[in-house]
């Protein structure tokens, strides 16, 4: 899946589809993520709540 950056205010943005947030199991409204970089490889992980 390719995709493009995009301007939003001083940043950049990347949009991402709606399927991966489901295959996550990530809620967009309360989860938090973990970005990593890994040999120019971005990789990003929903963060486990504790408890």
């Amino acid at each position: 899946m390719e995709r493009k950056f995009f301007r939003t205010g001083n940043g950049w943005s990347l949009f991402v589809p709606k399927v991966v947030i489901e295959l996550l199991k990530i809620d967009p409204e309360k989860d938090s993520i973990e970005m990593q970089i890994e040999n120019d490889i971005l990789k990003i992980k929903k963060v486990k709540r504790e408890g």
